[in-house]
């Protein structure tokens, strides 16, 4: 069954907000002394945070889901 136009939208966005935010999110905590989950020399936290999301090393887990300390 072909999708509509909005469901195909709706897809794509957020599809594209996700991986938005995970890099946002990676990068920050990069930034903030993280190690990098990948042997490499770059040092540009966007493209290592890039190189992790590539490989599948790193998801987006939600606020609701995250574990209470």
């Amino acid at each position: 069954m072909d999708t509509t136009l909005p469901q195909r939208l709706q897809k794509s966005v957020s599809g594209s907000f996700h991986k938005t935010a995970l890099l946002q999110k990676r990068v920050r905590e990069l930034i903030r002394g993280a190690a990098p989950l990948i042997e490499t020399r770059e040092q540009d936290p966007i493209k290592i945070a890039f190189l992790e999301m590539e490989r599948g090393l790193i998801e987006l887990i939600p606020e609701e889901e995250k574990p209470l300390i």
